[in-house]
């Protein structure tokens, strides 16, 4: 039943007692704040964490939320933020996140595809690796922006930055993008953009 409930009445809801609706809100938004959190840890058990930490935070904090943006940006905010927290603890502990060596190179495309579906599955796959291989801030926008359909607007709202600078990173971060494609994939590039 929850399920068919806006965002808006479900936070009324859990802001009434009503610990379930707070779950239909994790469940509905689990997926991407995971794949936000990836694109800043870059391993599984601190995504994980940092994806926790935000349900958290948010649960604690949603009194405060007035709708004046769609919940969605609110929380994501919340991710962002969180992630930053805990790349600049962890930072202490490893090596630069700017470090290119770092990053784990995609392997080499070798086989032939056999229908679309594996053929769009290897694309996104390689999509993937390359926007891993991205420095967070332009994996967040990538991410933000094209899988999480948000707007410039909202992008903006959710990292604290003018959306004219998110026009300037989304372009920069495109462009970042394309030549991690190209290094990793040379000739497919073209079919992939």
């Amino acid at each position: 039943m929850q399920s068919k409930l806006s965002d808006i009445e479900l936070i009324e809801q859990t802001l009434a007692g009503n610990q379930f609706a707070y779950a239909d809100l994790v469940k509905r938004h689990q997926r991407f704040v995971f794949t936000l959190a990836m694109r800043f840890a870059k391993g599984r058990e601190d995504a994980e964490e940092i994806a926790q930490d935000c349900f958290v935070k948010a649960y604690r904090s949603l009194a405060s939320f007035q709708g004046q943006s769609k919940f969605s940006t609110w929380l994501y905010s919340i991710v962002y933020t969180t992630a930053m927290t805990f790349l600049r603890k962890k930072r202490v502990d490893t090596d630069s996140i700017d470090d290119e060596g770092t990053f784990v190179q995609v392997e080499s495309h070798e086989s032939a595809y056999d229908t679309n579906n594996v053929e769009n599955k290897s694309r996104s796959y390689y999509l993937n690796q390359a926007i891993e291989q991205l420095l967070p801030d332009d994996a967040t926008i990538i991410t933000m922006f094209y899988k999480g359909e948000q707007s410039l607007e909202e992008i903006a709202q959710t990292m604290g930055i003018e959306t004219n600078t998110v026009k300037v990173k989304l372009f920069r971060a495109r462009q970042r993008l394309k030549e991690k494609l190209e290094r990793n994939l040379k000739h497919e590039v073209k079919e992939l953009i």
